[in-house]
């Protein structure tokens, strides 16, 4: 193939458009913010999830913190039904020391409700406590998600606006170039991510191995219009004065 040692010189141009887009899709599937959003979102449901069961924990106890003083009250209304029938003076004295003794029963068992009240309201406190700690790491964990996702939509903001102006370079460049040759780079670039690299000092610069004599020998011989490949990359070679040639 043949095209004009101008028109090959500028594939280099060409090639580092089409490096720098590389670059910028490397960027955007290699983003650090991507990885940053993708442990903050872990941590957020963990931290919701840990919420919730604290939260529900609470709701538990707050049903059997509630059983518990309906409890107390009902031996509180028995208690005050059996003294006021004792106050009366309406009862027999057999009547009377069983009256005394149900008292003694339900004082014993109004304390030891009161005692598991207690319990309850305690470990009640410290659920809210936990539950308030845990909101604030919710809204610490959401806050930290919400600034990796603003980094990330201002690096593809930036990303967007690199390709848009590296897309039009491109649109500007393609007419410059036969449709053979351009095939032949869009080729080789779809199978070894570079189409064109510059042979200096005997070097490839896409795969950046050095040429053997024999190689260097034939390129040498060939005409300027002549368009060579590298024969370890499949390369175009572009000779410019720094190929040494």
């Amino acid at each position: 193939m043949k095209a004009e040692p101008a028109v090959q010189r500028q594939l280099l141009e060409l090639a580092k458009v089409d490096a720098e887009l590389s670059r910028v899709e490397h960027r955007r599937r290699t983003l650090p913010e991507l990885a940053q959003i993708d442990d903050a979102e872990k941590l957020v449901r963990n931290r919701r999830d840990a919420l919730v069961s604290a939260q529900t924990a609470g709701s538990d106890l707050d049903r059997e913190i509630a059983r518990q003083e309906k409890e107390i009250e009902s031996v509180r209304a028995r208690e005050d039904r059996d003294r006021k029938l004792m106050e009366s003076g309406s009862v027999q004295a057999k009547q009377m020391t069983d009256l005394q003794h149900e008292l003694d029963t339900l004082a014993r068992r109004q304390s030891a409700l009161e005692d598991d009240l207690l319990e309850l309201m305690e470990r009640r406190e410290a659920l809210e406590l936990d539950a308030q700690r845990t909101g604030a790491e919710v809204d610490k964990a959401e806050q930290d998600l919400a600034d990796a996702q603003r980094r990330r939509d201002e690096s593809v903001a930036d990303l967007d606006t690199t390709q848009a102006r590296r897309d039009e370079d491109r649109v500007k460049l393609l007419p410059r170039f036969p449709e053979p040759l351009l095939k032949l780079y869009e080729r080789v670039r779809g199978h070894k991510g570079i189409g064109a690299a510059l042979l200096r000092a005997r070097r490839c610069g896409s795969c950046q191995l050095e040429l053997d004599r024999n190689t260097i020998a034939e390129i040498k011989a060939a005409a300027d219009d002549e368009v060579v490949q590298c024969e370890n990359c499949d390369a175009i070679l572009v000779r410019t004065l720094e190929s040494g040639l």
